[in-house]
């Protein structure tokens, strides 16, 4: 087998060599390059085409927001971002970053040299992952005809679960969605450590819907988007009632948690969708939804990043159907249309 060919984009002498150091530790790996800054990160993109480069958000000349936009432009890698989670241009700058083409992003080491090791091993584990995802994506040019959709169900409440690829997918779903959506949206993006707080605040910023961290205790409300905090899962009880617990599983949060849990609560009221991601997380939650009468559907091959998590939910029968991205929002309006009528129900049924 081939190593997965990387280079290593940072503008700090110690973080770069470190990194350096510990990823070529890994015999699956070879680092082909360094650069430091994103001018010359782009440089070396174009004559070496690595399979992955590891890029840190703020760098002098072109920061990892322009380095990664040229680099999908010019010569498309697999782009995984380095950012501190403590300072909010850098949060910033790597969302846009991920809508840009960056596939995942990885918090800054903090601590001493056992801190460093650990996080090196998560780096590499990390590239070698991403190494499986396909770099060009292929673009559905017809919409899914609207009675494709509609299967005559209404819906309460909406879960959305998403990995690899997802934060601009959702980002996309939520920015077509209007303030006054009569039901409420329940995310579970699969996110390293530190970057909900930057989440919450992207989403905030690409359309009208209210987005929120959720607060244990709360009743979700139509119009509003809840993620979960930092290591906690999100998931409703049976009245309803938004919980929070920590996260105990493999994926952080849980989509199948959140599943599960709207199929109890609401039963056939629930509509979930399983977008873009890697693995299976979400296909048993769906599969439970559909079983009480849901809503269910999992995004299509050619607009998911990893097709992954949407094709082990329609492989185990969960999704009604494949959609693009796109009729992803025209759903969940469709879903919700008998609640925006006059004198429609907006409380569970």
């Amino acid at each position: 087998m081939k190593p997965i060919r990387v280079l290593v984009a940072d503008d700090s002498t110690t973080l770069r060599s470190a990194l350096v150091a510990l990823l070529s530790e890994d015999p699956q790996l070879s680092i082909v390059g360094q650069a430091v800054d994103g001018v010359e990160a782009v440089e070396k993109a174009r004559a070496l085409r690595p399979d992955v480069i590891t890029m840190d958000v703020n760098m002098p000349r072109l920061d990892g927001l322009g380095a990664t936009a040229a680099i999908m432009a010019e010569a498309p890698a697999r782009v995984l971002m380095i950012s501190s989670v403590r300072q909010h241009r850098q949060l910033e700058l790597s969302f846009k970053a991920m809508a840009a083409g960056a596939l995942e992003l990885i918090a800054k080491p903090e601590g001493g040299p056992e801190e460093m090791r650990r996080w090196g091993r998560k780096v590499a584990e990390a590239v070698r992952l991403m190494a499986e995802v396909p770099v060009v994506r292929r673009h559905r040019t017809t919409p899914v005809p609207m009675q494709m959709i509609n299967h005559g169900a209404q819906a309460d409440v909406v879960g959305l679960v998403a990995s690899t690829g997802g934060p601009p997918a959702l980002a996309q779903v939520l920015g077509s969605l209007p303030s006054d959506l009569p039901v409420p949206l329940l995310i579970a993006q699969h996110i390293a450590h530190g970057f909900t707080v930057g989440l919450v605040r992207w989403f905030s910023s690409v359309g009208n819907l209210r987005v929120a961290m959720a607060q244990e205790g709360d009743l979700p409300r139509p119009g509003c988007v809840y993620l979960p905090p930092d290591g906690c899962d999100l998931e409703v009880d049976a009245e309803g009632v938004l919980r929070t617990p920590r996260a105990t599983g493999l994926h952080c949060p849980s989509g199948n948690r959140l599943l599960h849990s709207l199929a109890r609560a609401y039963g056939a009221r629930a509509a979930g969708f399983v977008l873009t991601g890697m693995g299976d997380d979400g296909a048993q939650g769906l599969l439970a939804m559909r079983q009480a009468g849901g809503a269910t559907y999992a995004q299509d091959e050619q607009s998911s990043v990893v097709f992954g998590m949407p094709q082990a939910a329609h492989a185990c029968g969960a999704s009604r159907s494949l959609l693009p991205l796109e009729s992803v929002a025209p759903a969940i309006l469709e879903l919700s249309k008998d609640k925006r009528a006059p004198g429609g129900a907006r409380s569970r049924g």
